[in-house]
Parts: C-alpha cells; sequence; structure tokens
C-alpha cells in the first residue's frame, strides 16, 4: 500500500498515521529509508512538486508550515491532506516533527529566514531557484553553513534534465572541444498569462521579495548552468539589458533580459523572458570542435563539421530532487560543485546581482 493510499481513509486513521510518522522511520520497499520533510510556505507553485511526490509515495511529509487560512484549505482540498499536517510556523513544526530536511516554497526574500531557522538545529534545507534576492543574504546563508554543518540547496528543474548533464558529461570527456560560446534560452509566456496562482504572483512580480522579474526568475537557469560547466568559476564581467514589454500586466518588474558573461575564453548568453511565443528551456554549448543544443529535457543534438543528429540520450544518475537530497544527507554523495551546490548558487546571485545593476546604469559590471 502506498503511503497517499492511507490519506484516502478516514480522517482518524490520517491522524493516527500522521502521529506514527513522527515517531517511526518509513522505509520504501527498497529497504532504504523514505525522507521526512518539512515543507515552509505554500506560496510557491513549484510546492506542487512535492506534493505529487508526497501522494505517490517518494516522500514523507511530516509538516507544512503556512499561517494563510484560504493557501491551507486549498491544499487541504486539492491534496486530501489532513488538519494534523499544518503548522503556524516553522518553529513550531520543528518542535513537534524533526524533519530529515525543510524544502522552501516561499518567496526568494524569504529564503534566508527559513536557513536562520533551520540551521541552529542542525537542519539542511533546499530551497526553489535562485538562492537568495541579495549578495548580502546569500553571504549569509553561506556563513550559516559553516557555522552550523548543515547542507542548504537550491532546486532547478534544469538540474534532472537528462539531456543538461549529457552535455556537460560530453564537454568534460572532450566530445566537441573547449567550450567557447554557451547560449540558454529560458522562459515563457508570461507567469500571469500561463495561470500562476495569486499567492505565487504576489512575490513573483515584486522587485522586493523576487529581486526582479525575467531577470531573476529565468536569468537564474543560464546562470545556474554556466558557472556549473565552467567549473564554478565567476566571469570576469557580466552586462545586460532589460525591457518592460507588458507594463500593464507587470508594472513593477522587468518582463525580458539579455545577460552577457564575460569568460577569458567563452562567452555565455542567457535569454531571459516571460515574453516567449511557449514555453523553453534550452541550452546550447560551441566548443572547438563541435556544437551540442538540448532542446529540452530529452532530445539532444549534435553538429560537428560533416553531421548534424540526434543523438541517443541516457539517463541522468539523479532525476528528482528528493533521491538527490537523500543522498546528500546520508553522505553518499558529495555535492561541492554540481548545480544544487552552495558553492555554485553563491555565484550565480552574484552575476543576478551585476545584471540587475548593469540593466539600471546601462554598463559593463566586473566581478
Amino acid at each position: 500500500m502506498k503511503i497517499s493510499d492511507l490519506f484516502e481513509a478516514r480522517p482518524l486513521l490520517c491522524k493516527l498515521f500522521a502521529i506514527l510518522l513522527f515517531s517511526a522511520s518509513v522505509t520504501a520497499a527498497s529497504g532504504q529509508k523514505i525522507l521526512r520533510v518539512g515543507v515552509a510556505g505554500l506560496t510557491h507553485d513549484h510546492v506542487h512538486n512535492i506534493m505529487h511526490q508526497f501522494k505517490s509515495g517518494e516522500v514523507i511529509i511530516a509538516g507544512i508550515a503556512e499561517s494563510d487560512p484560504q493557501l491551507i484549505a486549498r491544499y487541504k482540498k486539492s491534496y486530501n491532506l489532513p488538519d494534523s499536517l499544518f503548522y503556524n510556523d516553522l518553529p513550531t513544526l520543528i518542535a513537534h516533527t524533526h524533519p530529515d530536511a525543510v524544502l522552501a516554497y516561499n518567496a526568494i526574500s524569504e529564503h534566508l529566514g527559513v536557513v536562520e531557522i533551520c540551521a541552529p538545529k542542525g537542519i539542511s534545507v533546499m530551497v526553489e531557484k535562485p538562492l537568495a534576492t541579495t549578495v548580502k543574504d546569500a553571504d549569509r546563508i553561506a556563513a550559516l553553513v559553516q557555522q552550523y554543518h548543515i547542507h542548504v540547496l537550491v532546486n532547478y528543474e534544469t538540474t534532472w534534465y537528462d539531456t543538461n548533464q549529457q552535455i556537460y558529461e560530453m564537454v568534460n570527456s572532450g566530445a566537441i572541444g573547449a567550450p567557447r560560446k554557451m547560449i540558454v534560452h529560458d522562459g515563457h509566456e508570461g507567469p500571469k498569462e500561463i495561470g500562476c496562482s495569486p499567492d505565487f504572483l504576489n512575490w513573483l512580480t515584486d522587485p522586493v521579495k523576487n529581486g526582479g522579474g525575467a531577470i531573476r526568475d529565468f536569468g537564474c537557469y543560464g546562470a545556474n548552468l554556466m558557472t556549473w560547466l565552467m567549473k564554478n568559476k565567476a566571469p570576469i564581467s557580466v552586462t545586460a539589458i532589460t525591457h518592460h514589454i507588458k507594463p500593464n500586466v507587470y508594472p513593477k518588474v522587468d518582463d525580458d533580459a539579455t545577460i552577457l558573461l564575460e569568460y577569458p575564453d567563452a562567452t555565455g548568453i542567457i535569454e531571459a523572458s516571460w515574453n516567449w511565443p511557449f514555453s523553453i528551456k534550452d541550452w546550447e554549448v560551441f566548443g572547438v570542435s563541435g556544437y551540442l543544443h538540448a532542446l529540452n529535457d530529452k532530445v539532444l543534438l549534435e553538429r560537428t563539421k560533416k553531421s548534424y543528429d540526434s543523438i541517443p540520450v541516457h539517463p541522468a544518475t539523479y532525476r528528482d530532487n528528493i533521491t538527490y537530497l537523500q543522498d546528500v544527507l546520508s553522505g553518499k554523495i558529495n555535492s561541492d560543485d554540481d548545480l544544487s551546490s552552495l558553492s555554485n548558487n553563491l555565484i550565480v546571485v552574484r552575476i543576478l546581482d551585476a545584471a540587475s545593476r548593469s540593466a539600471k546604469e546601462g554598463r559593463r559590471i566586473a566581478l
């Protein structure tokens, strides 16, 4: 029987089972312990991912910290969640449930607050991208990680793309020679246009809570991938331009951005927008002797002087954040320089900060 099946039963059984989860280790059919996580906030629409993972028995939600009654009611109804899972704040959740880790699904500006609560208790945190809205907040998170010896990881959808992982492997094996140009296109028609919830839109379109508009929401993907491919080396400089194409829809923030990253022997171009004709998350890498293009998570093209073909894509080692997080916490893998790592994402925050300043001041920003 799946964990989710039990929650379809009577309310009393739901409550009894929730209590048992807090006091016993639950294991998967394979014998591996299932991760017990606390959920901080429900305002980020990516929280639906963890809800689906919970309902399918891939993870245990020990508790949810949320104070908004309408949000609580909505998620209770949508996922048939018992009252016993909900707490008004994160400290109360932690005190009652002692989760293995906490996943943050709140505004980017609130990530630091989650880490400040969890770090002294030795609880690791995974936040949705990007890490922070400011360099100051990012540096404070790094200091807490060092002081309390926890993990703070960042979850990007594109981290779990088989194609992106294969590009990294192929470049590092010399398949196309040293990288010279990297281009990332990210975004969609706009968060309002695609039907994001009002609670998500409220902070996603706020210059303080999100740090900006498309430049932050989608600029972070390219910065993350390029930092990874360049072995966690920051670019020499950042230059950016932004547009405000739909001021009536997004009055407070940009909705289109182009970011240029300068490296000693390579150039990165990040095109982030809420004005694409369709959703897009792709990655192009030009090397000395060839070209790779991940059109999405499944399709990978390779071009040389003599050929241009789709190539087979093999499954990546990790294809979701929960399996990865579980292995990081158990010490099975080292996350020091991968896409979710703190070291990578400290650079991402610096790139995005420089990009915002460059667009505002109309000049190249040296890092």
